[in-house]
C-alpha cells in the first residue's frame, strides 16, 4: 500500500504529507508542547509551518534534479517520518529556518556536478549558509561543503576560491544596514560566539538519547550500503554522495555542539538521512519486503508518538 502510493511522484503524495505535516505541527506545538506563548506567537507559527512545507518541496527538487534517488517520494516520505520521530524540533522555528537555507546552499552545491553557472552556484550556496549562520552561528561549519566542492570540481580555477569572499562582503553589507535601521548592530557580537559548554556536553544525556543513538547508527550503516552499491554499479552520483555525507556529518556536529535544550538542529541531518534511508529501500527487490520495511519505518516513529502522549 505504502509503497505503491509513494513508489511514484503523484500530486497526491504532496497533498497526504503536507496535510500530515499541518496536523503534526498543531499536535506538537499546541498539545503535547502547549504553553501560552504558542498562541501568542500564532502568525509565527503560521510562518514557521510554511518554511516546514516548502522545504519538502526544496528535498523533492533535489533529490529529482540530482538524480539522488529513483524517481518516487519515498525521500520525502522519510523525511516527515524524521519529523515525527524527532517531533520536539518543531518547536524550535531557527533550526526549522536554518534547515530550509542548508538546504537551499545544498541544492546549489550538489547541481555544481554539471559545471555550469559554476560561480553563481558558488556564491548562492555560500550566501544561504551565511544566512542560515543568522539562526544558528555553528552553522557557519557548512562553509566546509562549500570549500569542498570549489576542490572538488574546480580546484584550479582561482576565481572561484574568491566568489565565497563576495558572498561574505554582499551578505555583511545588507545585515549591517538592516541591523543599523533596527538599531541591532551589537546582534553579531552577541550572536555569533561560537559557544560549547564542555560540563553540559553527555551523548547519552536525556529522553532523547536511545533514538538518537538508533537513529544515527542506522543512518552511519545505510550510508555505507548507499556508496558500496554505488562502487558496483560504478554511478557517476558518488560525488554528489560524498556531500550529502558530508552535510550529515557537519549537521551531526553542530547538534551536539549546541547544548541549549530548547534548540534541536537535528533537522539538519533530516535531508542526508532521507537520501540514505531512500537508496536502501530503492534497492530491496522483494515488493513485499520492501513494504514490510515501509510500514515500519512509518508505524513505528507514530506509535513512539503516540505513546509518549499517553505515558505524559
Amino acid at each position: 500500500m505504502i509503497s505503491t502510493i509513494f513508489g511514484k511522484t503523484k500530486p497526491i503524495n504532496y497533498i497526504i504529507l503536507l496535510a500530515f505535516w499541518v496536523v503534526l505541527y498543531g499536535v506538537v506545538n499546541f498539545y503535547i508542547f502547549e504553553n501560552s506563548s504558542n498562541f501568542e506567537r500564532i502568525g509565527t507559527h503560521f510562518l514557521t509551518l510554511f518554511v516546514l512545507m516548502f522545504s519538502l518541496f526544496v528535498v523533492n527538487f533535489m533529490v529529482k534534479k540530482n538524480k539522488l534517488t529513483e524517481t518516487n517520494s519515498f525521500a520525502i516520505l522519510i523525511y516527515t517520518i524524521l519529523g515525527v520521530l524527532f517531533s520536539k524540533a518543531l518547536t524550535d522555528y531557527k533550526s526549522i529556518f536554518c534547515s530550509l537555507f542548508i538546504l537551499l546552499a545544498l541544492r546549489r552545491l550538489i547541481s555544481l556536478r554539471t559545471l555550469i553557472d559554476t560561480k553563481s552556484k558558488i556564491f548562492d550556496a555560500t550566501f544561504w549558509v551565511l544566512v542560515a549562520s543568522f539562526f544558528h552561528d555553528w552553522a557557519l561549519l557548512f562553509l566546509l561543503v562549500v570549500f569542498v566542492s570549489i576542490y572538488t570540481y574546480e580546484l584550479k580555477n582561482i576565481r572561484n576560491w574568491l566568489v565565497p569572499v563576495a558572498a561574505l562582503f554582499t551578505v555583511f553589507i545588507i545585515s549591517f544596514c538592516i541591523l543599523s535601521i533596527l538599531n541591532n548592530v551589537q546582534f553579531f557580537e552577541s550572536h555569533f560566539r561560537f559557544q560549547f559548554d564542555f560540563e553540559e556536553f553527555n551523548f547519552l544525556n536525556g529522553s532523547q538519547s536511545v533514538k538518537l543513538v538508533l537513529y544515527l547508527l542506522l543512518t552511519f550503516v545505510l550510508a555505507i550500503f548507499t556508496f558500496l552499491k554505488l562502487a558496483k554499479t560504478g554511478l557517476g552520483k558518488i560525488i554528489s554522495m560524498r556531500l550529502v555525507a558530508m552535510s550529515f556529518v557537519i549537521g551531526l556536529i553542530i547538534k551536539f555542539l549546541i547544548t541549549d535544550s530548547s534548540q534541536h538542529p537535528i533537522l539538519l541531518t533530516f535531508f542526508p538521512a532521507a537520501v540514505f534511508f531512500t537508496n536502501y529501500i530503492e534497492a530491496i527487490k522483494k515488493p513485499k519486503l520492501k513494504e514490510a520495511v515501509l510500514i515500519a519505518l512509518v508505524v513505528l516513529p507514530i506509535s513512539v508518538l503516540v505513546i509518549g502522549i499517553i505515558v505524559a
